[in-house]
């Protein structure tokens, strides 16, 4: 059973995540509501919760200047947000749970599920990854985050060479040669990253623009680069690709 907190300085986004975890969520049990940083600290401190519903923005501060003030507090947090489409792939990149204002029943019970199996000792990583990239959109500084089964890799969105497609898994290849295979769909990653320079030039190969090498014409089309790795370009993407390189010489 997991203990949980509500904090959301809303009183109905609080009844309505009530209601909503009370009907859907049958391994949790609400054993406390704030509607403050303040309040939500000493709520945490007095009843040291499994599980916060964190709203971001509240009148006296925000769900990160409340986690600094109760560290290091052995629970898992869902953030509640109203956040624009920047700060959501801020989220993204730093695999956090979030759920958008206003919350669907079906997101948060897959939300509550995931926190169940998610470890502590992630979160403080997940969280400077989250702070850094919602300060900065500087390509070069920007950093993602990576899970398996065994690792949490933090990564610079540059070092990534390219991404393959295995089903419902993406082997993640990088520029130093190694490899990292996770559970989400390549389209998840050409979603987070297109607007980052990645092209997908077939619907198995998301690549890095700035990783490649040369274009070889033979047999319709191969990409290299600069590990080496030789991808393939499929027919529809080799017009639009081509003009990719002439906008980068220009």
């Amino acid at each position: 059973m997991l203990r949980t907190i509500i904090i959301d300085d809303e009183p109905p986004v609080r009844e309505s995540l009530r209601e909503m975890l009370k009907e859907h969520c049958c391994n949790v049990k609400v054993i406390a509501e704030a509607g403050s940083v303040i309040s939500g600290v000493e709520a945490i401190l007095k009843h040291h919760p499994d599980l916060i519903l964190l709203d971001i923005r509240m009148a006296d501060g925000t769900g990160f200047d409340l986690l600094e003030q109760i560290e290091p507090q052995e629970c898992k947090v869902i953030f509640v947000t109203a956040y624009n489409e920047y700060a959501i792939k801020a989220f993204k990149f730093s695999a956090l749970d979030y759920l958008l204002k206003p919350v669907d029943s079906d997101e948060l019970k897959v939300a509550v599920e995931k926190a169940e199996h998610q470890v502590v000792k992630e979160l403080k990583t997940q969280l400077d990854t989250l702070v850094k990239n919602l300060d900065t959109e500087d390509q070069s500084k920007k950093k993602i985050i990576l899970k398996t089964a065994d690792n949490i890799y933090l990564l610079r969105v540059n070092d990534i060479s390219c991404c393959e497609s295995d089903g419902k898994y993406t082997m993640i290849y990088l520029a130093d040669g190694k490899k990292v295979m996770v559970s989400t769909t390549l389209k998840f990653y050409q979603d987070l990253l297109t607007e980052y320079g990645f092209f997908r030039v077939h619907k198995s190969y998301l690549i890095n623009l700035e990783h490649i090498q040369r274009f070889e014409k033979a047999e319709g089309g191969y990409l290299i680069l600069g590990n080496e790795l030789k991808i393939p370009v499929a027919s529809r993407k080799r017009e639009e690709l081509l003009d990719l390189f002439d906008h980068i010489s220009e």
